[in-house]
């Protein structure tokens, strides 16, 4: 005789195999790679000390 088959188990597993599918497919689609986002935090952290440098010094308002 065969097993007998769980069927809310085999409904979960399926479950959870397409949500990893659709997470996987909006990592590729909305994703940025490390090395984008370390460029994207240098970039702005280069604005943000060029604005700073460019602030007076005595600005009372």
């Amino acid at each position: 005789m065969a097993e007998p088959v769980n069927l809310n188990r085999f409904r979960k597993d399926k479950a959870r195999v397409e949500a990893r599918a659709r997470a996987d497919a909006n990592a590729v689609k909305f994703g940025r790679t490390k090395e984008q986002k370390a460029r994207e935090a240098a970039d702005a952290a280069r604005a943000r000390a060029e604005l700073d440098g460019k602030q007076r010094e005595n600005d009372a308002d």
